[in-house]
C-alpha cells in the first residue's frame, strides 16, 4: 500500500520543530529513524496531514555522561551508536546487552533511542529499559520544558504522557546502585523478531543478601511492568535457586497477558517466569562477581 498524502517538512533547529508541533498539534507526526513510523503510513495504519522531518535537527543527536552517574541521549541518537558506545557499556549495563536484540542491525542503524520510546511499543527492549532503570524524559514545547518519569510516560499502547505539540529530545537513564548486576533477557522465536515477552532486572548485595532488586517486565502488559511486590519481597533474602524461582512466582502470578496467534495467555505467564528467573539468577551474580 501507499500512505496517505500529507504536507512534508524537515526543519533544522527544535524550535522550527516546536512551531511546527504547536501550529499543528494531532495533525502532525514526528519521523525519527522512521522504522516504527513508516510501515504504518504504508498501511495508512497512521494517516497525519503533517510530517515533521527531524533528521536535520543535529543539535537532537549524541550521548554524554550525566552530571549524576548515568547517560543522557538526545532524541536523535541511533540505536548502533548506543550499542557501540563504551559510554553506555560502563555506566548501563543492561541497556548494552538490550540493544543487540532490537531488530536487525540495519534497523538499528536508522532507529533512533527517542523514537523506539516515544513510539511506545509493549514489547519493544528501550521502553523496558527506560522503566527499569529510572529513566527521565526531556520533553518541550513552545510553552516550556517539562521532566517526566519512565513510569508517568508510557500509559498504554503506542500511548504515551506527550502532549500533541510536545517533542521527546532527550533521555537520561541513571547508572543505578554500585556494584549492582544487571540481565536483560527475553524469548523470541528468532533473532530480531519481537520479543514474546523480555525482562530488565537488577540485583544489589549487603553481605551476600539482597538489599535492593529490580524487575521490568515487557510484552505481558500495555506497557512495561515493575513488578513491585516481588520486588520488595526479595530484600533481606539470600542468593539461592529458592529465593529465584519464588520472586519469578510472585513477578508473574498477578500478570494478565494477551492471547494472540503467538500464544496463549497462560504460555505467556510461563515464559515470563522462566525469563525473571534467568535474569535475575544472571542479575545476581554479576552483583557477587560473576560473568
Amino acid at each position: 500500500m501507499k500512505n496517505a498524502p500529507f504536507d512534508y517538512h524537515a526543519p533544522r533547529t527544535v524550535d522550527e520543530v516546536l512551531a511546527l508541533l504547536a501550529e499543528h498539534g494531532d495533525e502532525a507526526k514526528v519521523l525519527a529513524g522512521g522504522q516504527s513510523l513508516v510501515p504504518l503510513l504504508a498501511m495508512r495504519l497512521a494517516r497525519p496531514s503533517q510530517l515533521v522531518d527531524i533528521n536535520e535537527v543535529t543539535s537532537l543527536a549524541g550521548i554524554r555522561p550525566l552530571d549524576r552517574a548515568g547517560v543522557a541521549f538526545g532524541t536523535l541518537t541511533r540505536e548502533r551508536d548506543a550499542e557501540r558506545s563504551a559510554l553506555v557499556a560502563e555506566h548501563l549495563p543492561v541497556l548494552a546487552e538490550a540493544l543487540p536484540l532490537i531488530g536487525h542491525v540495519s534497523i538499528r542503524n536508522r532507529g533512533t533511542v527517542g523514537g523506539c520510546i516515544a513510539h511506545a511499543d509493549a514489547s519493544a527492549e528501550l521502553p523496558a529499559v527506560a522503566v527499569a532503570t529510572g529513566a527521565e524524559m526531556v520533553v518541550r514545547s513552545v510553552r516550556g520544558e517539562r521532566i517526566l518519569a519512565a513510569d508517568d510516560f508510557f500509559v498504554s499502547h503506542f500511548t504515551t504522557a506527550l502532549d500533541d505539540d510536545e517533542l521527546l529530545t532527550e533521555v537520561r537513564m541513571p547508572s543505578g546502585p554500585a556494584g549492582a548486576g544487571w540481565a536483560f533477557h527475553e524469548i523470541t522465536r528468532r533473532h530480531g523478531d519481537f520479543a514474546l515477552v523480555g525482562v530488565a532486572t537488577m540485583v544489589a548485595l549487603e553481605h551476600d543478601r539482597i538489599c535492593d532488586a529490580r524487575i521490568t517486565l515487557m510484552g505481558v502488559a500495555d506497557r512495561p511492568v515493575r513488578a513491585g511486590v516481588a520486588e520488595a519481597a526479595l530484600v533481606g533474602q539470600p542468593l539461592d535457586d529458592d529465593t529465584m524461582v519464588a520472586a519469578a512466582h510472585e513477578a508473574t502470578r498477578v500478570l494478565e497477558p494477551a492471547s494472540d496467534m503467538h500464544g496463549s495467555a497462560e504460555f505467556r505467564r510461563h515464559v515470563a517466569g522462566v525469563a525473571v528467573r534467568r535474569a535475575l539468577t544472571t542479575a545476581a551474580g554479576r552483583a557477587r562477581g560473576g560473568s
